[in-house]
């Protein structure tokens, strides 16, 4: 029995328990480095080891082969990189050599009496060892890399035991392999969620700042994106006569792509030319636009909701493209009107599409509240909808003011879907009628 053997020698009780710790240790960690580094320490105590070496050909084309860990380095006697994967470009390149040929061999090779020609490309990681044990990790049936364990006398393993080694190693490597493929992953999500931010942020400078200051109509809006980005866009356009433009639009999907699309409706929209003064032709001139440049090679679309209110008239003329009818409620609650609009195609869909208009006349007191289907279609954990149902017997209560009239509908979804968050991008607006 070889010294300091981890498959033999001392109490087998005492031996056990070490690798217990080891293992209860190995499972805390979520770093690479520091599972190779605790690993390491562990198996030194349990298995005497003068020097060792980790290759891999991981992106090289054999015969060459980088040298990615050297007891030579982390005893400091030469410098090397700290992290193979992060400092991959650092790794040293070889190329043949004992270590190439032990490589090229795809099988473990058990060398008791090791004699290193001065002139081997390995020869400085190899100096004044007698004996190596050579374990080639599998990859897709492949070896990829290869860990060489060193003793500085000869015939310093018991070859009983390489089965047991290579078991280990490959075992070991695949879960140090998992912990970086996890890092990789984690970097990927952080560097695509910095991006979705900065989209996110660049839709939202595209929304006003505040909802415009209009003759007798408190305004109040709320607007939340499902994540960083999101597809819900409004806006308000000053008419002639005193008159407002409101816009709503959703577009299908969530995240990057949908605020993508969201940024192109919300340009072509300021492109009109023009007072946009009839909503029927404001949302057929977007979906001509949309439809004949964004959409037509695509599967994404956009709901709308088009209104024009005069404050002299108290009026809002309406038109729906594919997007929920604006609810009328009055202030003292008990009734919810829902105009009879027909709601066209929405936009992006057919290029001809045709829209139609309606008119509802509001008293002072009166709200008109506007919202995206991310309101009416909140889920509950067992997978029910908000409704319509829900929305207008809120809206049939008594209510102070826009701004309060908004908190109840978002507060109310929130509450409905807890203790999940909103699955869809969610914008309300809701007009007062002050006098």
């Amino acid at each position: 029995m070889r010294d300091g053997d981890i498959f033999g020698g001392g109490d087998w009780r005492e031996r056990l328990m070490h690798v217990v710790q080891t293992m209860r240790e190995v499972s805390r960690t979520t770093d690479p480095q520091e599972l190779v580094a605790t690993y390491r320490a562990r198996l030194t105590v349990l298995q005497k080891m003068d020097g060792f070496l980790s290759l891999t050909r991981r992106g090289v084309e054999p015969p060459a082969y980088l040298v990615a860990r050297s007891s030579l380095w982390e005893r400091g006697r030469v410098a090397g990189p700290s992290d193979p994967w992060a400092e991959r470009s650092a790794l040293p390149r070889l190329e043949g050599g004992l270590l190439g040929e032990l490589f090229d061999a795809g099988q473990p090779r058990l060398v008791q009496d090791l004699r290193v020609d001065p002139d081997d490309p390995a020869a400085e990681h190899l100096a004044g060892m007698r004996s190596l044990v050579s374990i080639p990790v599998y990859d897709g049936g492949e070896a990829l890399n290869l860990v060489v364990h060193l003793r500085d006398r000869p015939d310093a393993f018991d070859p009983e035991h390489v089965p047991q080694m290579v078991w280990l190693t490959n075992l070991f490597s695949r879960a140090t392999h998992g912990l970086v493929l996890a890092r990789e992953l984690r970097e990927a999500h952080a560097a695509l969620d910095a991006e979705h931010a900065e989209v996110g942020a660049l839709q939202r400078s595209f929304l006003p700042d505040a909802p415009p200051a209009v003759p007798g109509l408190d305004l109040a809006v709320h607007y939340r994106p499902s994540g960083r980005a999101g597809g819900d866009s409004y806006d308000f356009f000053p008419l002639p006569d005193g008159r407002w433009g409101i816009l709503l639009t959703d577009v299908s999907g969530h995240g990057a792509p949908a605020a993508v699309l969201m940024a192109v409706t919300h340009a072509l929209a300021h492109l009109h030319e023009g007072p946009a003064d009839v909503p029927s032709r404001m949302l057929a001139w977007l979906n001509e636009h949309l439809t004949a440049k964004y959409t037509r090679q695509g599967t994404m679309f956009v709901t709308a909701l088009y209104g024009v209110y005069d404050p002299q008239l108290r009026t809002f003329e309406h038109a729906l493209a594919g997007h929920p009818p604006p609810r009328i409620a009055s202030r003292e609650g008990g009734t919810v009107h829902v105009p009879q609009t027909r709601v066209g195609l929405p936009l992006g869909v057919l290029e001809d599409s045709r829209y139609a208009d309606a008119v509802v006349r509001l008293a002072p007191g009166d709200s008109m509240v506007l919202f995206t289907d991310g309101l009416t279609e909140a889920r509950d954990p067992a997978g029910e909808l908000f409704g319509t149902r829900r929305t207008d017997d809120l809206l049939a209560r008594p209510s102070r003011d826009a701004a309060h009239q908004v908190r109840v509908l978002v507060d109310a979804a929130d509450a409905f879907a807890a203790p999940n968050a909103l699955q869809d991008d969610l914008t309300v607006i809701v007009g007062q009628v002050t006098d």
